[in-house]
């Protein structure tokens, strides 16, 4: 049989199929309808806003974008969306974190007592150091958050837990920021945030200092939300080589995204420097 022979006829398909050749040529000719060029965009700018995000973004704050751009779009319809191009908010289950339990001094008191919503920038601060896991072993890195904005001020990454590190995450904060008045810096009771040295980078002319309660974690909730937020978005993605890798990624997810991109709900919807910015204008 020849090549010829062996053409098909695209009327021998119709006839195979049952369909009529006067419907098929109908639908080729056929325009796409105003709403379906309406999803096919509003999609291609769902895909676009969720690899801005490092794929981060699920529905409510890709619809949140969406409507600060003048779209009317339910949040169902844009989840709806992205199931149809197979794409979904990374959620990495982050390591169990344990801690141990020094002797507290029980003169040190909780002057910040959970209101995690100041007034003002530069009013409460707070810090923590959490465990990042390598290949080398753990890293640990130390982050200092204002809570009026949320934003992560100072921070170190190291590769022991030396109260230098500490101080040296307070030392960023302090030079970022101008303070005219007394901060309150909350942090747990760990045995660096407790030590001389400590004491003497955090004086009393320039802050107040504060202390979560014994073995309660909730009261330093904020910056606790920020290390599982890191690790859970970022950090848990990677096989991690070791602390120099660690302080690559934390640059890139905190000063590039967390602190200039990333929208918060407690922020309205605008990212931390945005929202700090819109105070002082």
């Amino acid at each position: 049989m020849t090549a010829k022979e062996r053409k098909i006829s695209v009327n021998s398909v119709l006839n195979l199929l049952g369909v009529s050749s006067s419907g098929y040529y109908s639908w080729v000719k056929r325009k796409p309808s105003h709403q379906g060029m309406r999803k096919e965009k509003i999609k291609a700018e769902i895909v676009d806003i969720y690899n801005a995000s490092h794929h981060i973004y699920g529905a409510p704050k890709i619809t949140s974008i969406l409507h600060s751009r003048g779209h009317v779009i339910a949040e169902k319809t844009v989840g709806n969306y992205m199931r149809e191009e197979g794409i979904k908010a990374i959620w990495i289950r982050p390591y169990m974190r344990t801690t141990v339990a020094p002797d507290f001094d029980n003169k040190l008191k909780n002057i910040l007592d959970r209101d995690f919503s100041p007034a003002a920038p530069n009013t409460v601060w707070v810090t923590d150091i959490t465990y990042i896991y390598t290949l080398s072993g753990f890293a640990y890195l130390t982050s200092v958050m204002d809570l009026f904005s949320r934003k992560i001020i100072g921070w170190q990454v190291s590769h022991n837990l030396a109260t230098e590190h500490v101080l040296k995450a307070v030392e960023k904060a302090k030079s970022n920021r101008n303070l005219s008045k007394p901060v309150i810096i909350h942090s747990d009771r760990g045995c660096q945030y407790v030590s001389k040295s400590y004491l003497e980078a955090t004086p009393a002319k320039q802050f107040i200092r504060s202390y979560s309660n014994k073995g309660n974690p909730w009261d330093n909730a904020c910056i606790e939300s920020f290390h599982a937020l890191i690790k859970r978005e970022w950090l848990n993605r990677y096989v991690i080589k070791d602390s120099e890798h660690v302080h690559q990624l934390v640059f890139e997810y905190i000063e590039t995204f967390y602190n200039t991109v990333r929208i918060h709900e407690h922020c309205g919807m605008m990212a931390p420097y945005d929202f700090e910015h819109a105070l002082s204008s």
